[in-house]
């Protein structure tokens, strides 16, 4: 699949910009759970809260039309690694000293059907690191970049 973001490459973090992708990314099912593969452009260097949203709607300036994080099993705010936590829980992406970050990882909640899908959501990163424990956003700040998540030929 491809997110395509409201943004473009994210270098102030403090406006959105014209459409260019953010993230490109290719989720597979596993047998424990869906492989997330993601590489996301533009950051400034350092750790940024990475979730999905739950809903697929980036038309708004800050970022807040996407909603809370994705949590239709109504759990705590927490680390993707935890049992109780909101499905669309990813933790942080720690971006490198040229603004790259690169995500990798079995992820045991989240689906591409079903309860769980991801597909028809947005997946937003946060301005700051996400402390994977205040509920119920990890006080990771701002959202500075967003995506509509979906299935291309």
């Amino acid at each position: 699949y491809l997110v395509r973001s409201s943004t473009s490459a994210i270098t102030d973090q403090t406006s959105w910009n014209a459409a260019t992708p953010v993230s490109t990314g290719v989720p597979t099912p596993q047998a424990s759970g869906s492989a997330e593969k993601m590489t996301v452009t533009g950051l400034t260097p350092g750790k940024h809260g990475f979730h999905i949203h739950e809903f697929g709607d980036i038309t708004s300036d800050d970022g807040s039309s996407a909603g809370g994080h994705f949590n239709p099993m109504n759990m705590p705010h927490s680390m993707p690694a935890s049992e109780k936590r909101h499905a669309g829980d990813m933790g942080n992406i720690d971006a490198n000293e040229t603004g790259n970050a690169h995500l990798d990882y079995i992820d045991s909640v989240m689906e591409l059907d079903g309860d769980y899908s991801i597909v028809g959501h947005t997946v937003v990163v946060h301005q700051k690191e996400d402390d994977l424990k205040t509920q119920p956003t990890g006080n990771a700040g701002p959202r500075i970049g967003n995506g509509v998540i979906g299935i291309t030929k």
